[in-house]
């Protein structure tokens, strides 16, 4: 299947923005980024920013979405950003967090994550879960349901929600109930062949691998990455007793494959899994839902079937 016909012109448009990689800074990624941010999006009853505490002492950003006709303590969705783990904010992703809140009558709740390369791993992920730990712990503040908690997150969001999700296990953490990976980067491992996605799809689909090396860079050591299930979840040595996982990947992406390779591994350990895939569709194609039709199309067809596996969850606490 070739990709959709619709995503050729702002496929050119991107690569003819795209600087060389020397030229690249941080603050220059981030102003692309920001400027490929949809303006507008659903309606909300309530959107509320604040900040928690953060794991380190200071102050963690937050932003919540209820959606209209919520019920009463509705289920809650923290939501992590992707970006590499450099790039990306509360702002880049608001309309993504309102679709979502929207599609599933959850409460989501965006992370504002600490970014690399000024906070290298595991700062991001340390975040994270703090974030996951503050929503499991005020649940009845929050006025949401505490027994459907769910994690999810895009690309390198995707990654923190997977650790987060092993970090929850091993530590004895919050219950989560259901973990959203769309897209995710779930390993280092950009050499050995293992994902052929990595260079079937290198370059001209929005993200290169000779980006999301780079990615990599600014977020830590990759040697020291790859090797950490911490960051690297799919070299964990046990993936038994993880919450049920919904797992949506494009066809043309080059995390395609370690996303499907994380699914698969999930299913062999007796997770339940469901599996969404795109195959004419690109990386961060939630992220043009709003201007390409055939993005729109698949984003919903992600969150109905989240929303359908939400409501396997377990109902209201009494």
């Amino acid at each position: 299947m070739p990709v959709a016909g619709d995503l050729i012109a702002l496929l050119a448009l991107v690569d003819a923005a795209r600087l060389p990689m020397d030229e690249v800074t941080p603050e220059s990624m981030r102003a692309g980024y920001s400027a490929l941010a949809s303006p507008g999006g659903a309606e909300m009853a309530e959107v509320l920013d604040r900040v928690i505490p953060g794991p380190d002492g200071g102050d963690l950003p937050i932003r919540s979405y209820r959606p209209p006709g919520a019920a009463e303590r509705p289920p809650v969705i923290v939501y992590l950003h992707g970006g590499g783990w450099t790039i990306g904010d509360l702002e880049t992703h608001d309309e993504t967090c309102r679709a979502l809140a929207a599609g599933t009558g959850a409460v989501v709740i965006s992370v504002d994550y600490r970014l690399a390369p000024e906070h290298r791993f595991p700062d991001a992920l340390d975040d994270a879960y703090a974030a996951v730990c503050f929503v499991a712990d005020n649940a009845d503040e929050l006025g949401v349901d505490v027994e459907r908690l769910v994690v999810a997150g895009d690309s390198a969001g995707g990654n923190l929600a997977a650790v987060v999700s092993l970090m929850a296990r091993d530590r004895s953490g919050p219950a989560i109930a259901l973990q959203v990976l769309i897209y995710p980067a779930v390993d280092f491992d950009y050499d050995s062949g293992r994902w052929p996605s990595l260079e079937e799809n290198a370059t001209g689909y929005f993200l290169h691998l000779e980006t999301m090396r780079w990615f990599a860079d600014c977020y830590g050591d990759i040697g020291q990455l790859a090797g950490d299930p911490l960051a690297a979840p799919i070299g964990a040595a046990d993936h038994t007793g993880l919450p049920p996982a919904h797992v949506s990947v494009a066809g043309f992406d080059p995390l395609r494959d370690e996303g499907l390779g994380y699914a698969a591994t999930l299913a062999g350990a007796g997770v339940p899994v469901t599996l969404c895939r795109h195959d004419d569709q690109v990386h961060g194609y939630w992220h043009f839902a709003p201007s390409v039709e055939s993005s729109g199309a698949a984003r919903d067809t992600d969150i109905a079937a989240i929303a359908v596996a939400m409501a396997d969850l377990a109902g209201p606490a009494s």
